[in-house]
């Protein structure tokens, strides 16, 4: 076996009401005037953490949107000038995080962040941002959070059915790091365990929305898989989501729920080995029907169309999609991926591919 690995340099407090520590930690780092950011619709959490900040909080940015258009980076990066912030802290989902990595990205801002759901991106060294309609993504080691404050009381709030999305999501980072090709001891093992911890939470907080342990499962289960993402790979999955939220505005864990057991169907013939471990993880026979049949018992929903993509849309995304090459352990060619997206906007069971 050979194998090289390099860890990213990730800074984690974890653990219920960790969030009550931040002014101390921010101390610790030597930041004192930090841009806030938020959503329009999570005002009332930043009014929580402006709070526990005090004078430490220089401005508070709640316009953060999914998907990171560069025109909220740029109102966000005036603000972070105008208040002459020395770090962000975001608190929320992949939106506020994504924004905070952009700002690190651009201006060279460190970002705190403090997640909200099962997003995972925290984990990794990916950024985003949608400039006319075509999302751009990269790896910098500078846009991974100089700390992550993880407070599973934070996710009590997030609706069960979110919560089912958000964690499929962040199972995706981890799904994608079994079934591969680019096999990694390391990274394999926190995604196995990742998805052995999501999938077990997942339904517990479907059943017991307040039952915290199982809130704390899911919030490790999604750190762990975005660790495994952030120090692994990426591929079709990843392509098609991004195609589908950069240029459709489809919401961002619910396309990776729709596409993930098709993307893995797709290359299970390619990744016996790895499929087969992924299967043993989520207690299935089969990979790609063992997801499809959790986001049924999740509720969560199983065709493009439910997200607002219409059938014409297809042939765009599969144009899009294959405009660039692509690492993917089976071949992809227009025919076949007609076929997934095909079975992904009708929200058919995963087919098998030969």
């Amino acid at each position: 076996m050979k194998f090289s690995y390099q860890a990213l340099p990730w800074n984690i407090i974890f653990g219920v009401d960790a969030l009550d520590g931040i002014d101390n930690a921010l101390d610790a780092l030597g930041f004192d005037r930090a841009l806030l950011l938020t959503t329009p619709n999570q005002t009332a959490d930043g009014t929580r953490v402006a709070e526990l900040l005090g004078s430490r909080c220089a401005g508070h940015f709640d316009q953060a949107v999914m998907h990171v258009p560069i025109e909220c980076v740029v109102n966000a990066e005036a603000a972070a000038r105008k208040l002459n912030a020395d770090c962000t802290v975001a608190i929320g989902g992949g939106s506020t995080t994504g924004l905070g990595k952009a700002l690190a990205l651009r201006a060279d801002l460190p970002n705190i962040v403090i997640p909200t759901s099962y997003a995972g991106s925290e984990m990794t060294d990916i950024w985003g941002i949608t400039e006319g309609g075509r999302k751009t993504t990269g790896r910098d080691n500078r846009v991974v959070p100089t700390l992550t404050i993880y407070d599973p009381k934070l996710t009590l709030s997030l609706p069960p059915a979110f919560a089912a999305s958000s964690g499929l999501n962040a199972m995706a980072q981890a799904a994608v790091n079994v079934a591969s090709n680019d096999i990694n001891p390391l990274v394999r093992t926190m995604a196995l365990e990742a998805v052995r911890r999501l999938a077990s939470s997942l339904p517990r907080i479907l059943a017991k929305p307040h039952d915290l342990d199982a809130r704390t499962d899911a919030l490790l289960g999604a750190s762990l898989a975005g660790g495994a993402l952030g120090t692994g790979t990426t591929g079709l999955h990843h392509r098609l989501c991004h195609t589908f939220g950069g240029t459709f505005n489809t919401p961002h864990a619910e396309t990776h729920t729709v596409l993930l057991p098709h993307s893995i169907a797709f290359n299970a013939a390619a990744t016996a080995e790895g499929t087969a471990l992924l299967a043993d993880a989520l207690g299935n026979k089969n990979a790609a029907d063992g997801i499809f049949d959790l986001a049924k018992q999740l509720k969560a929903p199983s065709s493009l169309r439910e997200l607002g993509v219409n059938e014409t849309d297809l042939d765009k995304a599969i144009e899009i999609s294959m405009a660039s090459p692509l690492s993917n352990p089976a071949t992809i060619s227009e025919e076949n991926l007609r076929l997934l997206l095909d079975d992904a906007f009708h929200g058919r069971q995963p087919r098998k591919y030969a």
